[in-house]
């Protein structure tokens, strides 16, 4: 486990300011303490001062995960965000998109959003900005890219992308054996 590089800290801020913008500082300075991101069999952590501290004292090939995993570098270094950074996303989310009880369950098999399932959208969202997807109840299902703007969502015809499938909550059941 090791701090992460500039062009690492680049690639992973830069992401997280797709969905959160700037409260990425919230993120790290909270009010419980300091919080940190490192990197660990290329996937990128998110922990406490106090466990890093902690996990400073369990060997390398025994540490499983050490704190929240919020994603991972590809083979490319291309950093890809994870379902389990939802949590952390959602309450800072800028961008948000609600979908309509029928088309949640499609979203949650790693289905598009469709124009005939969008419920709400953010006004002024912008086309491919990350948006945080919600039920209709406020519970957040997992996250996207916006296909199109909010003007542009009004014009579209029903069966139009309106935001591209990233994660959801259903990745927990489906990849159940590969996430960490």
């Amino acid at each position: 486990m090791r701090p992460l590089t500039e062009a690492e800290t680049r690639a992973v801020f830069e992401k997280l300011g797709k969905y959160i913008g700037e409260n990425i500082q919230l993120l790290v300075d909270r009010p419980d303490g300091t919080y940190c991101f490192r990197l660990h069999r290329d996937r990128v952590y998110y922990l406490s001062e106090k466990l890093l501290k902690l996990a400073a004292s369990v060997p390398r090939e025994s540490l499983v995960a050490p704190g929240t995993c919020f994603g991972k570098f590809t083979k490319s270094q291309k950093f890809r965000l994870s379902v389990t950074a939802l949590d952390f996303l959602a309450p800072y989310a800028k961008y948000k998109v609600w979908v309509k009880p029928g088309s949640e369950q499609s979203f949650l098999y790693g289905n598009h959003v469709l124009k005939s399932g969008l419920g709400r959208i953010t006004e002024s969202t912008a086309q491919y900005q990350g948006v945080v997807v919600y039920s209709m109840a406020d519970v957040p299902l997992g996250f996207g890219v916006a296909a199109k703007s909010t003007q542009e969502c009004r014009k579209v015809d029903p069966l139009a992308i309106v935001v591209f499938h990233q994660a959801d909550v259903g990745e927990y059941v489906r990849n159940e054996d590969t996430l960490t």
